[in-house]
């Protein structure tokens, strides 16, 4: 978790100082991230999830994403960044990262929310709901674990009808459950789209923008054989109209 604090801030810092890539020298874990980190496919993440200028979205364990989801739902959006409050006691600092995010003059549609993880706090009427590499935190125990049936619940009916959810996550082997997500950080996607459709949602689409066959998922996501090069599943769900 310590080692997830410390990308999470490193990226956090990086995504907000609003200059190009281009013009800044990464942090070391952008460099190592480069192959496969979300924050480095923002634009074929942003389309996955079909946010538009106006939009209301959800950052659940908010992160890397917020300067996208920011700049992609413009000034009459909104962008709720979700910190457990289970998170922020585990890892205080993650509040004054944040904050210092929304304190950003291009930042002024973001609001914070920290509430326990079973009762969230997610506004009604939301167009999306986004999930990064944070899934199978819930599982584990220092977030209780999460009753994943009442988390996925509110999150359908935060949802707008037609609204969508999005996970992406670190894959574990086929069959595995939940066996692994405590110990490499990782979770089968059978067992999230189980999970989540239950809660009423209808699978929607699923990229393989962060796949990789390489990654034979017995690996813990930080060791330096997979660190960056983890397989990743990205699934969204949409709730009916």
């Amino acid at each position: 978790m310590t080692r997830m604090i410390a990308a999470l801030a490193a990226g956090l810092l990086f995504s907000a100082a609003g200059l190009p890539a281009a013009a800044q020298a990464p942090p070391p874990q952008a460099n190592a991230d480069a192959m496969t980190d979300p924050a480095m496919k923002r634009a074929e993440v942003l389309a996955f999830i079909g946010l538009k200028p106006g939009d209301r979205v959800a950052d659940i364990v908010a992160g890397r994403f917020i300067r996208a989801l920011s700049l992609a739902v413009g000034p009459k959006g909104r962008v709720y960044a979700v910190e457990p409050a289970e998170m922020v006691k585990a890892h205080p600092e993650v509040l004054g990262i944040m904050k210092g995010i929304m304190a950003l003059p291009d930042h002024a549609n973001v609001e914070l929310i920290t509430a326990p993880i079973n009762a969230p706090g997610l506004p009604a009427g939301l167009d999306a709901v986004f999930i990064r590499q944070d899934y199978h935190d819930l599982h584990d125990k220092f977030m209780g674990p999460a009753d994943l049936a009442a988390f996925n619940a509110a999150v359908f009916a935060a949802l707008k009808p037609g609204g969508v959810y999005v996970v992406l996550d670190h894959a574990a082997q086929a069959g595995s459950g939940l066996r692994d997500t405590e110990t490499r950080h990782r979770i089968d996607p059978a067992t999230v789209k189980a999970e989540v459709l239950a809660a009423g949602f209808r699978l929607d689409g699923e990229s393989a923008i962060f796949a990789n066959p390489a990654d034979d998922h017995t690996k813990f996501v930080f060791d330096p054989a997979v660190h960056g090069k983890t397989d990743q599943f990205l699934l969204r769900f949409r709730k009916p109209k």
